[in-house]
Order: structure tokens, then C-alpha cells, then sequence
């Protein structure tokens, strides 16, 4: 149990570190195309250090998360606060809706108006932008658990729709610059805008699950209940939930009526081992009954 325990810790402090080293960078690039744009007068660069602040402000809200998800248990918070980062990841998988929307809308207006782009600045931008995101996202995918953890796939995910984005510039500029194909620009950006509406509802279909509490999703509560009913003695089992509370820490309780004559700390025993070796589940609640055993019935 301590070595599942220690595993979670070790993965959340990978993510803090490599958090970190992203954030270093993506705010580094920032703040050097903001500048660099005051001091060669160049409003597109000003424009892209805009939107490589919203990957900065994801990857803060992130790394805030952790730290949130950290903090020490309470009897105000019995679960403490690791369903923070759920609550960021689905804030994070809304600004993906709205950046996306914003591309579509603009990409719109410029198929309708078109004007004048600079496909060179474009390239240089396109350039540093990716650049800076690949490193970010090689920095993440390297050091933490960007499938497993819905937080840091959410931030990860900002940072390759950024790089998408800077990808589908440098396609754009060379059109302009070889063919003057300018139309090319706001086509290839709803290209990328759907790709990355593609993964910010697979976000926030994830985390409103986990936030309303759903079963998690490898997890076959028949087969579970069917293994339980297994066990010597056990002649029913009932009120069976499964929950997350955040990325790698599900919840499991349920109530098993058990024969007469049977000793119940064996049956505990063995359902305890059952639901870690099946469901990989640490924190569970398990509460045996006999025939005299009655309580009110329950809602859910």
C-alpha cells in the first residue's frame, strides 16, 4: 500500500518539475517576443506574445494545482485538495474551447475581408513560437505523466495546440511567400482550430466525469461485484461505488452481507486485497453485514 502511495507522490513531484522547466521556457519566449516587438516596432510579434501568455497563465494555473493538491488534509477537507487539478484541467479544457473559437471566428472574418500578411515576420514568428513549444512540450512529455493526469494533459495540450498553431503559420507563410496564396492563412488556422477543439472536449468530458463523480472508466463494476460474491461466505454485495478524486486516486466503498458463522475480518481481508489487485484502488472502504445488520435505505 506505502509503495502505491510513494508511486503517486513521485509522479506529482515529476510534474512539478517538469511544470516548472515549461513554464521557464514559455514565459521566457513571452516576454522576449514582447520586448523584441516594442523594440523593432513589430505589432505581430506583440500580437504572439499574447497568445503565449494564455500557455503561461494554463501552465501557472497547473503548477498552482499541484500546490493546491498538496496541501495538508483538514477537518474542513477530509480529501484535502487534489480535486484541484480536475477543477483546473476543465478551466483549462474551456480556455481551449474559447482560443479555438476565437481562431474560427477570426479565420472567418479574414475569409470574408481579406488582408494584408506579412509572410515573412510570419515565418520568424511562426519559427520562435515553435520552437519554444516543442522544447515545452518535449520538457513534459518527458518528465511527467501527461497521459495519465488530466492536469498536465491539459497543459500539455495548450502547448501542442500553440505548436499546431505555430506549425500552421510557417505552412501558411511559405504559401504566401511562394504563391501569395494569402487565403492560405485563415484556412490552415481552422484546420488547427478543429484539431484542437478535437482534444479540449476529450478534456472536459474527462474532468466533468471525474467532478460528477462517474466510475472510472477501465473499471467493470459487475466484474468487481462478481469477483466479491466469490469470496467464501459472502452472500451479497450492495451500495457499490467507485470514484476519482483526482488523476491516479480512486475511492472505493461498498457494503457485503456475509453468512452467520463466518469471521468477518477474513472476508475484510480478502476484499481489501481483491479491490487493490483488481481496481489498483489504495483507499477503500469496505462494511460487512449479517441478516440482523438493517440501516435506512439510501438514495444512491
Amino acid at each position: 500500500m506505502s509503495h502505491d502511495h510513494d508511486h503517486f507522490e513521485t509522479t506529482r513531484n515529476n510534474n512539478r518539475k517538469a511544470l516548472t522547466i515549461a513554464l521557464v521556457i514559455t514565459a521566457g519566449i513571452m516576454l522576449l517576443e514582447f520586448f523584441g516587438g516594442l523594440f523593432t516596432n513589430s505589432l505581430a510579434l506583440i500580437a504572439d506574445s499574447g497568445h503565449m501568455l494564455s500557455d503561461t497563465v494554463s501552465l501557472v494555473l497547473s503548477l498552482s494545482a499541484i500546490w493546491f493538491a498538496g496541501k495538508a488534509v483538514s477537518t474542513k477537507k477530509t480529501y484535502g485538495y487534489y480535486r484541484f487539478e480536475i477543477l483546473t484541467a476543465f478551466i483549462n479544457g474551456i480556455t481551449l474551447f474559447i482560443m479555438a473559437g476565437f481562431i474560427i471566428y477570426e479565420a472567418i472574418k479574414r475569409l470574408y475581408e481579406p488582408s494584408e500578411v506579412q509572410g515573412g515576420w510570419m515565418l520568424v514568428i511562426a519559427a520562435i513560437g515553435l520552437v519554444a513549444n516543442l522544447l515545452s512540450a518535449w520538457v513534459l512529455n518527458r518528465g511527467a505523466d501527461v497521459h495519465g493526469n488530466l492536469n498536465m494533459k491539459s497543459a500539455y495540450m495548450h502547448i501542442i495546440g500553440d505548436a499546431l498553431g505555430s506549425v500552421g503559420a510557417i505552412v501558411a507563410g511559405l504559401l504566401i511567400l511562394l504563391f501569395d496564396w494569402t487565403i492560405a492563412d485563415p484556412i490552415i488556422s481552422v484546420a488547427v482550430a478543429l484539431l484542437i477543439l478535437r482534444s479540449a472536449w476529450s478534456i472536459l468530458q474527462n474532468s466533468l466525469h471525474i467532478l460528477m463523480e462517474g466510475t472510472p472508466r477501465d473499471l467493470d463494476l459487475q466484474e468487481i461485484t462478481a469477483r466479491l460474491l466469490k469470496i467464501d461466505g459472502v452472500v451479497g454485495v450492495h451500495d457499490l461505488h467507485v470514484w476519482t478524486i483526482t488523476s491516479g486516486l480512486d475511492q472505493f466503498t461498498c457494503h457485503i452481507d456475509v453468512e452467520e458463522n463466518v469471521d468477518e475480518q477474513q472476508v475484510l481481508q480478502q476484499a481489501l486485497k481483491l479491490v487493490h489487485d483488481i481496481c489498483d484502488i489504495e483507499h477503500a472502504t469496505i462494511q460487512i453485514e449479517k441478516a440482523d445488520t438493517h440501516h435506512s435505505s439510501l438514495k444512491v
